[in-house]
């Protein structure tokens, strides 16, 4: 059983993490930077320990002192939420050297699901449908050029290493290629550590619709549901719900079943997100696979009842997912909105100090924060402050609750998109539940455009 868990990352992920310790009796340990010493994060756990300059290479990317804290502490496991080291093999693999339990897959699993060119080559094996593709195997313009012309414009090119939408690119010609090239290529590098490319045909007017699976280390593997993400800026999910409006049941089977596949062909364990695209006449496509907790579980947490925190943390300890417990559940659907720190226009990030920040007390609200008034909010890591989560006896009813409650916020010092997301929230299109991946574009960004 573990007894004390360090939490590799900060803000409302540490925050999260450690409520579900408290509940379970595991004690805790926060890390922290120069810039994070006084964040709310430090104080969320049991003791803190500094491990750092400001800068993520400084801190929280920092295998060498997190693990000698971990040490010097006692921690027998260590949670990496999402982001930083979360999906890193190296890091799991030098936790587990160490004696101390990682709370995720093997490294092994991180390392093939983590290059999307392996993860394809996994999924073409476990017959689950790709998105039709190729990698490139140099950096040449002729061979990209060939590559692109064979699969047939438009194409998404992105970064063999990549994730979070970073390092992808839509290109609908031969001469766009040859401009925006280097460019993905030199943001693989700067982000991924590998100039690795490959190309997908680019679907037209996809869902982006994920599911929740879960692994134990007898080979059991469940689909705890699917998660609706389409309303995404820059290809970083802002709204993401459960579960996915307007989908056929037929559709909804097979996703689940994909996802179980692929899960078990893999040999999956601890909780993983396999993402997919659905299009207009809703073929399914494997899109990449996630090896860690999602920004987005609340969702699937508030409409089954279960702590994915929890499973995680027991999973880990070895006990069967039949073992582990779900709580009774009220409510139908959930929606959550991601809550930056930027402009709701530009999407520019948005530093600062947080002078205000109040939200309504709602029966039907979640709140998953890591900042408080008063903060200053800096440059140095993702401008994403927290989450509102809003239950409701039907889609309609939570959309309405959450709008309600965005209405009622009251922010002050920083910019932040919440302006953007009461738009979606009270659009047409999206009310219907009829939003696909292009919804920020067609009808956020078009329109700002117009107004100029």
């Amino acid at each position: 059983m573990i007894k004390k868990l360090l939490v590799a990352n900060r803000g409302e992920i540490a925050v999260r993490i450690f409520k579900t310790c408290e509940k379970l009796g595991i004690k805790t340990v926060a890390v922290f930077s120069d810039a994070d010493e006084a964040s709310v994060h430090t104080r969320a756990a049991d003791e803190a320990r500094w491990v750092g300059g400001s800068r993520v290479k400084e801190s929280y990317l920092n295998m060498d002192k997190i693990l000698e804290v971990a040490k010097e502490t006692g921690a027998d496991a260590i949670h990496p939420g999402y982001g930083f080291l979360s999906e890193n093999p190296e890091f799991s693999k030098r936790v587990k050297e160490a004696g101390i339990t990682f709370i995720g897959p093997n490294e092994e699993i991180m390392e093939t699901m983590g290059n999307k060119i392996a993860a394809r080559e996994a999924m073409i094996k476990a017959d689950v449908p790709v998105v039709p593709g190729k990698n490139l195997v140099s950096a040449d313009e002729k061979e990209a050029a060939a590559v692109c012309e064979e699969i047939g414009y438009p194409v998404m090119i992105k970064a063999a290493s990549g994730g979070g939408g970073i390092g992808m690119q839509r290109v609908d010609h031969k001469d766009e290629l040859i401009k925006v090239l280097p460019s993905v290529i030199k943001k693989a590098e700067t982000f991924f550590g590998s100039a690795e490319l490959y190309v997908e045909k680019f679907i037209e007017n996809p869902r982006h619709i994920e599911a929740q699976v879960v692994g134990d280390t007898f080979g059991n593997v469940q689909c705890l549901g699917e998660r609706d993400c389409s309303i995404q800026r820059r290809n970083q999910k802002i709204i993401e719900e459960a579960p996915a409006a307007n989908l056929s049941e037929e559709t909804r089977k097979s996703l689940f079943a994909y996802a179980e596949k692929a899960a078990k062909d893999i040999g999956y364990t601890n909780v993983g997100t396999i993402e997919f695209l659905v299009d207009e006449q809703e073929n399914i496509y494997f899109l990449e696979m996630n090896t860690r907790l999602q920004v987005e579980h609340p969702v699937t947490e508030e409409v089954t009842g279960i702590d994915l925190v929890e499973w995680q943390i027991r999973i880990a300890e070895k006990k069967r997912i039949s073992e582990l417990k779900e709580r009774n559940v009220s409510y139908e659907h959930a929606i959550e909105v991601r809550i930056y720190a930027e402009d709701p226009v530009t999407f520019f990030p948005s530093p600062g100090k947080l002078k205000r920040w109040s939200f309504p007390d709602m029966d039907q609200i979640r709140y998953d924060s890591g900042v408080e008034e008063g903060i200053q909010v800096t440059p140095f890591y993702d401008p994403m402050l927290a989450k509102v989560i809003a239950k409701g006896h039907s889609r309609s009813d939570a959309v309405e609750q959450l709008a309600v409650c965005l209405e009622k916020a009251e922010v002050e010092g920083i910019k932040t998109n919440i302006p953007m997301l009461l738009e979606t929230l009270q659009h047409d299109v999206f009310k219907k539940g009829n939003a696909t991946t292009q919804f920020v574009q067609k009808y956020v960004i078009e329109k700002n455009r117009t107004q100029v």
